[in-house]
């Protein structure tokens, strides 16, 4: 399970791979290790008893997530069906609560799944990805270079009921590279182009930021992440990954 909670007085991230008999699936529920994702009474609720890494800091609390809309549409973001990606509760109400540490708040949340029949590397060699919220509804983008060449995009805007449409999607407006020389390429009106609020998250392979934008002249928030999954696949990277996702071979 992954966790990241970005402060003012530093962050703290998660992500510890476990074997499989740390795993444990039913029709509502789903844990892995001592973290639990289930749904309750139509909420989403993710109890997590993490440790943060390379810092062992303890990450502990509970995420409930109130869609306010849901989506039963899948979409292939590859153009062939073999990566799927599900917009699930494109907006929703969240309430977050920690013990370690301890903080708490509550705000705008959004909630997907991807999917597929292969590795992603397999299928791409990166891929730039944002959502918008606005005031009636939300934007999504996916642009994506596939692995066998040539790119796919998909443009969308999910009304307030969980209705989508697909768009013309707006231009590409290239960034500032990040410290690890990841490229971002967000979309958003031409004047005034998306402006960099604040980068969550630098590594050699990904990037999560947020923008101010506007869309239809309408301002929005975005949160935009960029992936390369070149650099993914690179020995050196790949090295780097226990640092950050340390490997448990007990199940808790």
């Amino acid at each position: 399970m992954n966790v990241a909670l970005y402060r003012a007085d530093g962050q703290r991230w998660a992500m510890t791979e476990r074997r499989r008999n740390a795993l444990h699936q039913e029709a509502h529920t789903l844990s892995i290790g001592p973290s639990q994702v289930r749904w309750d009474e139509g909420a989403l609720q993710i109890d997590f008893r993490e440790v943060a890494a390379p810092i062992p800091f303890p990450l502990r609390g509970t995420i409930r997530l109130h869609p306010t809309a849901m989506v039963g549409d899948t979409f292939a973001i590859d153009g062939e069906g073999r990566h799927l990606w599900r917009p699930i509760a494109p907006r929703a109400e969240v309430e977050v609560k920690l013990s370690h540490p301890d903080c708490a708040w509550r705000g705008q949340g959004y909630f997907d799944t991807n999917f597929g029949a292969e590795p992603l590397e397999n299928g791409f060699v990166c891929w730039d990805w944002s959502r918008i919220h606005r005031a009636r509804d939300t934007l999504i983008f996916y642009d994506v270079e596939r692995r066998g060449g040539g790119e796919a995009g998909l443009a969308l805007r999910i009304g307030a009921t969980g209705e989508t449409e697909r768009i013309e999607p707006p231009p590409t407006h290239a960034q500032r590279l990040t410290f690890w020389r990841m490229p971002r390429r967000v979309r958003g009106d031409k004047h005034p182009p998306p402006r960099l609020r604040r980068t969550l998250e630098d590594a050699p392979f990904y990037t999560r930021s947020a923008f101010d934008g506007r869309f239809g002249a309408e301002p929005g928030e975005i949160v935009h992440e960029s992936v390369s999954l070149d650099r993914l696949r690179s020995p050196l990277v790949r090295a780097m990954l226990p640092f950050r996702m340390p490997r448990r071979f007990w199940s808790f």
